[in-house]
């Protein structure tokens, strides 16, 4: 849940980059991370083991304002083998939003299924519903050729009417569009709840 630091005078939201392994989780933190201003931006934290990989940065977005403070993005990204779950639950707790990173490759469509699965009960466990939340879907490696048709991949994972960006994390492309789109459903679900 977001949180006020009233000595900083900042909101502060946590956002959770999601998906299947190796879909570009930590290719659009990456890429944000990198071309944010040093100022405005945490040290990104890498919480690596042997096997896994879990990032977290902190953006102030200062084109953002909300009753006069300023906003504070905490990005998670979610370690991508399924059998890291307890480690993508616990991250999971506390989340404001979710960008759901779909792998878009037609060999991959299972693996996102199957995340996208995985997400809605790890978030169950919190008594947190996918479809109560600001989220929306990034399907990205658009500049695939074996890349799955936009209108068969929100078939596939259902969920009608969520906004999804078509990306190309590695190149940036749609990388910033869907972390706005994001802020902008938690903002509205803050005011709504106010």
């Amino acid at each position: 849940m977001s949180f006020i630091d009233h000595a900083a005078r900042e909101i502060n939201f946590k956002i959770v980059y999601y998906g299947p392994g190796l879909g570009g989780k930590t290719t659009n933190l990456q890429y944000i991370y990198n071309k944010t201003r040093p100022e405005l931006k945490s040290r990104m934290i890498s919480l690596a083991t042997e096997t896994e990989r879990s990032l977290f940065c902190s953006i102030l977005a200062s084109s953002l304002e909300v009753r006069g403070l300023k906003v504070r993005l905490h990005l998670y990204t979610v370690p991508g083998p399924v059998f890291y779950d307890i480690s993508r639950q616990t991250i999971c707790k506390g989340a404001d939003g979710v960008v759901f990173v779909v792998d878009s490759q037609a060999e991959r469509a299972v693996a996102s299924v199957e995340s996208l699965e995985g997400l809605e009960s790890n978030l169950a466990v919190y008594g947190l519903a996918l479809a109560g939340m600001p989220f929306v879907f990034q399907y990205n490696k658009r500049d695939l050729p074996n890349a799955l048709p936009v209108a068969e991949l929100d078939e596939l994972l259902g969920f009608p009417g969520v906004p999804r960006f078509e990306a190309v994390a590695a190149a940036g492309v749609g990388v910033f569009d869907t972390l706005k789109e994001v802020a902008k459903r938690m903002l509205v679900a803050l005011q709504g709840s106010a």
